[in-house]
């Protein structure tokens, strides 16, 4: 355990980002799950809509530090085309 104040507080602070990035990564998590399920219905619509709240979630979690930017575009690419996949 930390004696110093400042270490002390330091300890708070990483709790408290690390529950804020737990939820970040839960809440994106959810999203692709809702996509996934979409896409294995074959629903078209559904499936366009959650690709459209799924990249606005993996942007979320990349301006947030949490995602590195070329694994975030990476993801959207492969979901994109797992969506054109369906359509064609």
């Amino acid at each position: 355990m930390a004696n110093i104040k400042s270490a002390k507080k330091r300890i708070k602070v990483i709790e408290t980002k690390t529950l804020r990035n737990k939820m970040i990564k839960s809440a994106l998590k959810t999203q692709i799950k809702k996509f996934e399920a979409a896409i294995s219905n074959k629903n078209v619509e559904e499936a366009t809509a959650e690709l459209k709240a799924t990249i606005k979630a993996l942007d979320m979690a990349t301006s947030k530090g949490i995602l590195h930017v070329n694994k975030a575009a990476r993801r959207k690419s492969r979901l994109a085309a797992k969506l054109n996949a369906l359509n064609a």
